[in-house]
């Protein structure tokens, strides 16, 4: 309790570390809910950005000269803490631009080893990242396509996942939390059963690694995507984990600098892993943002983490509950801080706009998943997503705001 405790007191003042939550809009304060999509950046992260310009601004490797060897230390120390964050080795993480372009490089690099009569497995829950490079996968190899379905309370049905996944196939790609939902599947499980029919899996953790601690080593997985804005890093920086006997096999995606070992008019020779993977000037600045917003996180613990999105969302779900006309989509017991809704009488985009003018920001439409939106029968739903600051005043005043919204539509 005293270490649950310690956090509750660093949390009350979490605020502070990010300059963009002292706005006001509409001379609110503002209540950031829309972390699913992208998190705030602390201070301290903007300010490593910042002196990596100001004082060590060099292209890595290679560079015979000081500024040029301090970006260079600060780019592979990132790589290296990165690895160490989910529990993989350091030639076992590639950055890449994003979730999406890291499931993309998996698609294109293994594009040549599908053929007509294997089957890619998915869930009815995949973000379009998850779903259209295998779209495009199966449509050029011969491939199928099957999905997962999932129970009334939006999990996946484990039982349709034992008949989905066969000996024929050859990958399956899963959402370890849904961008939707919140629900959290059983990654781990779902491995065990496509790795017992021989084939590998991808997991997207675009929304679980921000939230709890994950060992590659631990879920067994084949592959592991997520991006670094989504858990206090910057923008246009992300990771690839990736078995080493797996990447070792995979050709590149890209092309070109950076990425060779030996070039010369008629072929090339490709670099050791991870540069094989890392074509090009890569996003400095970014990984060494990256690397603090871990530092950020492991300072409060994942641990604390966890069981602050649980708080906020049992706080929250009740709150909204209470609601006369507001259901909630997605009620999975194994459930991240992510509250998806709809609203009898006020459509999604009316809904973020009578926030907005509350101060507080939620998103609202298909969430990138229109699949699962015709799925689950609605065209669009509103959206609230928490992460470590956040509060149970922020979930009030999600409530009162939809109540007023309630008032003003007269539903």
């Amino acid at each position: 309790m005293a270490k649950w405790q310690a956090y509750g007191a660093k949390n009350m003042n979490a605020k502070k570390d990010f300059p963009i939550l002292k706005r006001r809009i509409n001379g609110k304060e503002i209540a950031y809910l829309d972390n699913a999509a992208t998190t705030q950046k602390p201070k301290c992260v903007l300010d490593a950005m910042d002196d990596y310009y100001t004082m060590h601004n060099a292209n890595i490797h290679r560079g015979i000269y000081k500024i040029s060897e301090e970006a260079t230390e600060m780019y592979e120390k990132a790589h290296e803490n990165a690895g160490r964050f989910v529990d993989a080795g350091f030639q076992e993480m590639v950055f890449t631009r994003n979730t999406t372009e890291s499931i993309n490089l998996v698609a294109y690099s293994l594009l040549p080893e599908f053929q007509k009569g294997d089957e890619i497995v998915l869930s009815r829950m995949e973000h379009h990242s998850n779903l259209v490079p295998w779209q495009h996968v199966a449509k050029m190899s011969g491939a199928r396509l099957k999905y997962i379905e999932l129970l009334e309370d939006g999990s996946i049905d484990m039982e349709s996942a034992k008949k989905a996944i066969s000996r024929k196939t050859k990958l399956v790609s899963i959402a370890h939390m849904s961008n939707v939902l919140g629900t959290i599947n059983d990654a781990r499980e779902i491995g065990r059963i496509a790795h017992s029919n021989g084939a590998m899996i991808m997991v997207d953790g675009a929304q679980s690694v921000p939230h709890f601690q994950i060992s590659v080593k631990k879920l067994d997985c084949d592959f592991l995507a997520f991006s670094a804005h989504k858990m206090l890093g910057p923008t246009g920086i992300g990771c690839l984990y990736g078995k080493k006997e797996i990447l070792e096999g995979m050709r590149p995606f890209l092309y070109g600098g950076e990425m060779i070992r030996e070039v010369s008019y008629e072929s090339a020779k490709f670099n050791e892993l991870p540069w094989k993977f890392e074509a090009g000037t890569q996003n400095i600045a970014g990984a060494i943002g990256f690397d603090r917003a871990i530092g950020y996180l492991r300072s409060i613990g994942m641990d604390n983490i966890r069981d602050h999105g649980k708080m906020i969302l049992a706080y929250a779900t009740r709150r909204l509950s209470e609601i006369e006309g507001l259901r909630i989509i997605g009620n999975s017991r194994h459930k991240g801080s992510i509250i998806s809704f709809d609203f009898r009488g006020i459509p999604p985009h009316d809904m973020a706009a009578i926030l907005d003018a509350e101060g507080i920001c939620i998103r609202a439409g298909h969430h990138c998943a229109m699949p699962l939106m015709k799925y689950l029968g609605v065209n669009g739903t509103s959206r609230a997503s928490f992460y470590i600051y956040n509060t149970k005043e922020d979930a009030d005043r999600i409530a009162n705001g939809i109540e007023k919204g309630r008032k003003l539509f007269k539903v």
